[in-house]
């Protein structure tokens, strides 16, 4: 059982905050206006961006100088076995396309996993004004303050947000399957930002959300905050979230959304 008052996660936590809090000060206070691109990555729709990769370095070097024998997982290429068993899961920027073109929902995610489990999360939105976190057991706070995902409604007056793969062929069957979900529920919206949609699933924003194609810096530390705040996480029935599907949602909600998505086929190519 951990204690959420266990002193060494106390200290991930402080580290993952002012990580996270200056690596979203780099990147609101630095975006240059006309955004250099630095490469691609599948297809020139998901532009990887200079400040992206300068926001994975302030973040691994800063980790580095404070925990230095912790492993660590980024999006932009960082990967180091470490010798603490902590491992440290990081995605400078997610929510890249909004990033450029100016819009506000993009986050930095930072997580710790100890021994392969998520134990501190953190979800930096600084256009949002945002700071949400968790530590395992210890519940889901948006800038200090608790939250809770929303009480279940019928599956039909239920807000799911999903997101799209950047490659052509799996975003026409995403489409496929939003089209068929959407008799079946209040809406769907599509952020742009699956730490962002998890996030706002724990603070009440959303009654689910579902994506297929996650990579685990996606959704690390926006899942633990989703579980801290009471929704639950997993992927097709059965299963923890993966990149083959990951579902969140309050309970209620839950498990007929994921019974649909598993009728649909969502987690197919």
């Amino acid at each position: 059982m951990t204690d959420p008052r266990d002193p060494l996660l106390t200290e991930l936590l402080g580290v993952a905050l002012e990580a996270g809090r200056r690596a979203g000060a780099l990147l609101r206070d630095g975006r240059p206006a006309d955004l250099g691109v630095a490469a691609t990555k599948s297809s020139p729709i998901d532009v990887v961006t200079e400040m992206d990769i300068a926001a994975e370095k302030l973040i691994t070097d800063f980790l580095a100088e404070r925990r230095p024998h912790d492993g660590l997982l980024g999006e932009e290429g960082a990967a180091t076995e470490g010798t603490s068993g902590i491992r440290w899961v990081v995605d400078p920027l997610d929510g890249t396309v909004n990033y450029l073109y100016g819009l506000p929902t993009w986050a930095v995610s930072i997580a710790a996993e100890r021994d392969g489990r998520a134990v501190v999360g953190v979800v930096e939105a600084p256009v949002r004004g945002e700071t949400f976190r968790a530590v395992l057991g210890g519940g889901a706070f948006l800038n200090d303050r608790p939250v809770r995902c929303r009480p279940a409604p019928p599956l039909d007056q239920a807000l799911v947000s999903t997101g799209f793969n950047y490659v052509a062929a799996v975003r026409a069957h995403q489409a496929d399957v939003a089209q068929r979900l959407i008799p079946r529920l209040r809406d769907i919206r599509r952020s742009g930002s699956a730490a962002v949609d998890l996030c706002d699933v724990a603070a009440g924003r959303l009654d689910g959300y579902y994506e297929r194609g996650l990579h685990p810096w996606d959704l690390a530390a926006g899942a633990l905050i989703a579980r801290e705040a009471g929704a639950l996480t997993g992927g097709r029935p059965g299963t923890p979230p993966t990149g083959e599907l990951t579902v969140a949602a309050s309970p209620g909600v839950f498990e007929p959304l994921q019974a649909l998505l598993e009728d649909f086929g969502a987690w197919h190519d």
